[in-house]
């Protein structure tokens, strides 16, 4: 496949993801509102269920802006991705790598306000914390190697003739 075909298919990857992501912020946005509320019920639907959400404040808001956050940054990445000093192989394996992270990211999120004690900030706990923070550990630790990656492609000298 031509390398330019290969970045659209990608960027357009990115870009559909980034999209999602950003839906389940809206849906994860629903649920912020309905535990601000007290209970579930969106005006002119003429029923309500009386039943307070799981989870603190804090975790419903970082739930739900960590759905924006990513979704957003996916698009950054889909804007940028011609421009970074990589090959094709590279700029496919950046792309993966952005998806995987923030995937874990905002899932990991979105298990603390559901269900009680799943933080992940430490292993241990139920089950729903464990899997929180084996998420974490992935996104976060691509989310420091992927950035300084990048850094280090982007801030080294240059060679002279050199198109990556």
């Amino acid at each position: 496949m031509d390398d330019a075909l290969e970045i659209k298919r990608l960027q357009r990857i990115l870009i559909g993801n980034g999209g999602l992501l950003l839906f389940v912020a809206g849906i994860l946005g629903f649920g912020f509102l309905f535990f601000l509320i007290g209970k579930i019920a969106l005006w002119p639907i003429p029923w309500e269920i009386d039943y307070q959400l799981p989870g603190t404040y804090d975790a419903w808001r970082m739930a739900h802006m960590e759905g924006i956050a990513n979704g957003l940054l996916l698009w950054l990445t889909a804007a940028v991705l011609p421009l970074l000093p990589f090959q094709a192989k590279g700029k496919k394996r950046l792309a993966y790598a952005m998806l995987v992270i923030t995937w874990t990211i905002v899932i990991a999120s979105a298990l603390d306000p559901i269900f009680p004690a799943s933080r992940g900030l430490e292993f241990g706990g139920p089950v729903t914390n464990q899997l929180a923070f084996f998420l974490f550990y992935v996104g976060v630790l691509g989310a420091m190697v992927v950035p300084a990656l990048i850094a280090w492609r982007c801030l080294r000298p240059q060679k002279p003739n050199s198109d990556a």
